[in-house]
């Protein structure tokens, strides 16, 4: 072994018996230092410097290699040269300023309206659990809630509630990222559901008498069953994409912005902090607008 693969070698040893770094995490590193060698070639570690390390970067982002996996390779390097700063003595760490291009924004997926309509409109069984499925479907759709909004929701205000429903004044209470809070409106279809759900809600009171859902068990919903239900549901429902809750939050934001063009409301509404979060919606709204534009302006279809 040459001097890189000794130094190399010697972190990765210190990696595995004194950090502990599970048997995949350190495949991970070994693969990234293997990289960083191979970039130094004939040269000492120490010697590279930030303008090698972009000029990686850029090799590597035009071979196709992902943002995320540029990222998660700079982070290997800079925690690398970081350890040998404190073996060897170096002017700077060359990965310090040296940042991975930036992840282009994908645009949440959304249901179109009329599948929206087919997921809640579908016929389900008359039971205690296809009214609590009913109402989850309705209250993700009608307020745009996060998973984790929505377990955690209480059926009434309590003392120890962190969020929970009001169906007097049709809204919920929530406390969402951040610890932020905000009312959300809750729509009549969800507040029906709701009260249907809640009327036949004592069949499952066991453990937890606060919940607003809860499983058959008499426990709080667990995210991953929800998770699960809508999946199933929107199976049953005939569907054609992979419906999870997130899907239900941006068809809630995307609808609404088509319906209102009120981007701050929206923003409120889903418990953003910042209006940048908010703004993809934009895109969503205006490929809306474009499709309506192409089908009905007279100038935009295309002759023979």
């Amino acid at each position: 072994m040459n001097a890189a693969a000794d130094v190399i070698a010697d972190y990765l040893a210190m990696l595995e018996h004194q950090r502990h770094l599970s048997e995949h995490t350190l495949r991970g590193y070994t693969h990234e230092l293997s990289e960083l060698r191979a970039l130094a070639k004939d040269r000492p570690l120490e010697s590279l410097t930030a303008a090698d390390i972009r000029g990686a970067v850029v090799r590597a982002h035009a071979a196709g290699l992902s943002s995320r996996s540029i990222a998660h390779r700079l982070s290997a390097w800079r925690a690398f040269y970081r350890w040998l700063a404190e073996r060897i003595e170096m002017s700077a760490n060359p990965v310090a300023t040296v940042r991975a291009p930036k992840r282009e924004k994908t645009l949440p997926k959304a249901l179109s309206v009329d599948h929206a309509q087919q997921l809640m409109d579908a016929p389900h069984a008359d039971t205690t659990e296809a009214l609590r499925d009913q109402a989850m479907l309705e209250l993700f759709y009608s307020s745009g809630l996060r998973l984790a909004e929505l377990v955690s929701l209480d059926v009434r205000h309590v003392e120890s509630s962190v969020s929970w429903l009001d169906l007097d004044s049709a809204e919920v209470h929530v406390r969402g990222k951040g610890k932020r809070e905000r009312k959300v409106p809750v729509g009549s279809k969800a507040i029906h559901a709701l009260r249907a759900w809640i009327g036949v809600r004592d069949e499952f009171v066991k453990l937890d008498p606060h919940a607003l859902f809860l499983s058959v068990r008499g426990n709080r919903m667990s995210p991953g069953v929800v998770r699960e239900r809508v999946k199933r549901l929107a199976l049953q429902a005939g569907i054609p994409s992979n419906v999870h809750p997130h899907v239900l939050r941006h068809s809630f934001a995307t609808h609404v912005l088509q319906s209102s063009g009120d981007l701050r409301a929206v923003q409120e509404l889903l418990g953003h902090a910042s209006i940048t979060a908010t703004q993809v919606y934009t895109s969503l709204d205006f490929q809306h607008l474009a499709r309506v534009y192409d089908a009905a302006h007279p100038r935009a279809k295309k002759r023979d």
